[in-house]
């Protein structure tokens, strides 16, 4: 068991939740009950990932909120409900299986990640363990096929926030996104060049 976690859950998990709970800026708050809720069950031998809008939200520093926490655990492994009902406890959350609300924000559990690109997830550390997010080339190609199909005006709006956070990002790998969004998957490759062209004179 991590040294870190024995010590959160032995002597601070009520300071961090109060600190959660008083923590104001919405961004900072769902950082950090990521972080908590991965290192849990992470501990627990149930690896999790940040994905889907909750993942746009933390690329694009808060510039689109999602208004929950999405994650997906990353085995194929099922995280049994009663641990998942111990954890939610442990953190005084209330809902039903899988979608709970804790320290004001919700959270849902959305299953095993099925991922079509090979990249590693990127990590951000928090005050409670560290967030992985799924890469952000994927997070980039699924806002833009949500954008498209149907065509969402708002939802083209988080497109071009996530595709301003992959322009400033020098670790982007475009030539992985152009492969992920050729995929029959998702088919929007001539969608994702017209957006970037956009995004990248200001439009």
């Amino acid at each position: 068991m991590d040294h870190t976690m024995c010590s959160l859950m032995d002597a601070d998990l009520k300071r961090a939740l109060d600190d959660i709970n008083n923590t104001t800026d919405l961004l900072e708050r769902a950082l950090k009950l990521a972080g908590l809720l991965t290192s849990l069950f992470q501990n627990r031998g149930f690896p999790l990932v940040v994905v889907g809008g909750s993942a746009v939200e933390f690329y694009t520093d808060g510039g689109y909120m999602s208004g929950d926490i999405d994650l997906c655990r990353t085995s194929p492994k099922a995280i049994p409900l009663r641990v998942m009902q111990e954890v939610i406890a442990e953190l005084g959350g209330k809902g039903v299986v899988r979608s709970w609300e804790i320290c004001g924000l919700f959270v849902d559990m959305l299953g095993f990640l099925e991922s079509e690109t090979v990249l590693p997830c990127r990590e951000l550390q928090t005050p409670y363990g560290i967030v992985r997010i799924i890469p952000p080339e994927l997070a980039l190609v699924e806002r833009i096929l949500v954008a498209c199909y149907p065509y969402s005006e708002e939802a083209t709006v988080t497109a071009k926030k996530m595709m301003a956070a992959a322009l400033a990002d020098a670790a982007f790998d475009w030539k992985e996104a152009e492969r992920l969004a050729a995929l029959p998957s998702f088919d929007v490759l001539k969608e994702m060049l017209t957006l970037k062209r956009e995004v990248a004179n200001g439009n």
